[in-house]
């Protein structure tokens, strides 16, 4: 649900319920002002830190997960770009009349690969990139099998591990593009931001000071971080996406051979 929405709107629906939670908190913290003690506003201050650390601690290790996700996407791009690449070139070993076909295939292959990470919010593209894939690598190993010697030349056999290679690695990057932070890690942190908000306006409340600015900046500084967190997770959505610079010059490349 929560990846469903645009960044923008979940930075600003995050900061509001912050700021709602803030001012029920400030002044639930104002009525019991007059009957508080020392005793009370020292806990209080003792469970605002607490929370602020266990907010801290959870967006910390949240930021990694999703840092590391993202960087196993884009390390995957250059990888598979790379293992389409080698298959291209090692069909170069194959009898030239068969080429232009294989090269052919390796482009639509290619295009397929790149829709993966247009269609990450669209499942029917997705599924039908996956299938198209799919498709393209049985065509290889089909057309290079029944054309091969028996027994399979060292080229032949050099060709199919490269093309195996490839299948390899798509299906390394399908896994990692559908791998997000669970979404119940977000509600937890949801949670327990608004709980430290809720707490550090019940104390300023306590204290009858408002502070509006410097609760309303910290509000909105969470809300930012949990919404870049979200994003960063997000391969083909919002500011932050995976490059595909490494399959689009291959895709280029590909199609710039198959002219000659």
């Amino acid at each position: 649900m929560l990846r469903e929405l645009d960044e923008i709107i979940l930075f600003f629906v995050v900061l509001i319920i912050f700021l709602g939670l803030i001012e029920v908190g400030y002044r639930l913290g104002r009525r019991l002002r007059k009957p508080a003690d020392e005793a009370a506003k020292t806990h209080i201050n003792a469970l605002q830190t607490a929370l602020l650390g266990l907010l801290a601690l959870l967006l910390g290790f949240t930021f990694a997960m999703s840092v590391t996700r993202f960087e196993t996407r884009k390390n995957l791009v250059l990888e598979e770009a790379n293992a389409i690449g080698n298959a291209y070139w090692r069909s170069q070993l194959i009898p030239a009349q068969y080429r232009p076909t294989v090269a052919k295939m390796l482009h639509e292959y290619t295009s397929a690969s790149l829709d993966y990470h247009l269609a990450d919010r669209d499942s029917p593209r997705f599924n039908a990139a996956n299938a198209t894939a799919r498709r393209i690598e049985r065509q290889i190993r089909t057309a290079v099998a029944e054309r091969a010697e028996n027994p399979p030349s060292i080229s032949t056999i050099m060709f199919i591990q490269a093309i195996n290679e490839m299948a390899q690695v798509n299906e390394k990057r399908r896994v990692a593009l559908e791998n997000h932070v669970p979404e119940p890690v977000y509600y937890l942190l949801f949670i327990v931001a608004g709980g430290s908000m809720g707490y550090i306006a019940y104390g300023t409340g306590l204290y009858g000071r408002r502070r509006p600015i410097s609760t309303g900046m910290f509000a909105a500084m969470i809300a930012l971080v949990l919404t870049f967190i979200l994003d960063i997770d997000q391969p083909s959505g919002g500011l932050i996406e995976v490059g595909q610079e490494s399959m689009e010059r291959m895709q280029a490349t590909l199609a710039q051979e198959m002219q000659q």
